[in-house]
């Protein structure tokens, strides 16, 4: 599931290249992906792309007072036309992508200002066996129902620690499921979770309520931390190679049966956690408590 650092990543490659630049075409593959009913992707067909940002999960791309949001899902990426397909190699067992829409845009202004450079294929894509992509043409981008709910959020620099503890003092549910409520914190997902968890030396069923205050504070750095440093390492990437990039640095996600990077001789394990599995170090997160591997 794409998250924060490399839908930051990808939303600032998009303002890159894009802004300037007129949208000449929409190639739609798969009609479910729009979502804005009587407000298709074609209807900006001449207008010029002025930025890009990335809100939670979703990419936001300005054309003047309209907006076209990309909901990426579970599944949905983005690949330049002229370059490789996102990327297989992010682990053995990805999913194959496969184009629902592809965005051209005209050449834009090229060296002497005329206007007349290379024109360039945006291609939307997904995998799995359902449609995760959707795409909105708005005014406002929370008209989209899942931005307009969206929490603070921890890449940004004027998330507080006040905004933190409104997400996680005296909660009654269990920390993952906190750090990946995105109306409590934006951004995070499964992956992610598991890297703070791990970073806090938490337990990732452990309820919020729970936690004494240096858990607290713990969990708070480490919350920022790893959210604000991934992207720092993720900028500049090709798009292409970010969700490989991803997996390459993941300390305990995805790593189950390696040894814990912390030295402490145990062991990755993976557990249950609603729809998915998630890992964690049983001997630096639970007290060597092994969490059931099926619900």
């Amino acid at each position: 599931m794409p998250e924060s650092p490399e839908v930051e990543a990808l939303a600032e490659a998009l303002g890159e290249r894009l802004t300037g630049r007129a949208l000449a075409s929409v190639d739609l593959v798969e009609f479910r992906v729009v979502k804005s009913r009587g407000r298709p992707p074609e209807s900006l067909v001449g207008q010029s792309v002025t930025g890009a940002e990335r809100l939670g999960k979703h990419v936001d791309l300005a054309f003047g007072a309209q907006h076209l949001v990309v909901s990426l899902g579970r599944h949905g990426w983005a690949a330049w036309g002229d370059e490789e397909t996102p990327d297989a190699s992010a682990a053995p067992d990805s999913p194959v992508h496969v184009t629902l829409a592809t965005l051209g845009f005209d050449g834009g202004a090229d060296g002497d200002g005329n206007g007349d450079g290379d024109g360039l294929a945006l291609d939307l894509t997904d995998a799995g066996d359902w449609v995760s992509l959707g795409v909105f043409v708005v005014d406002d981008p929370r008209e989209v129902p899942a931005i307009a709910k969206l929490g603070p959020d921890p890449a940004s620099p004027g998330f507080t620690r006040a905004d933190f503890d409104r997400a996680f003092v005296g909660r009654r549910k269990q920390l993952k499921a906190v750090l990946q409520e995105q109306e409590s914190l934006a951004g995070i997902g499964n992956a992610y979770s598991d890297e703070i968890l791990f970073a806090a030396r938490l337990s990732p069923v452990a309820h919020a309520s729970t936690l004494e205050a240096d858990e607290l504070d713990r969990l708070f750095a480490a919350t920022v931390g790893v959210v604000r440093d991934a992207i720092a390492a993720r900028r500049g990437i090709p798009i292409s190679r970010l969700k490989a990039a991803k997996v390459a640095a993941m300390q305990v996600h995805g790593r189950a049966g390696e040894p814990c990077p912390a030295g402490c001789g145990g062991v990755i394990r993976s557990f249950s956690f609603a729809s998915t599995t998630a890992e964690y170090c049983p001997e630096c997160q639970t007290g060597g408590e092994i969490l059931p591997l099926k619900a």
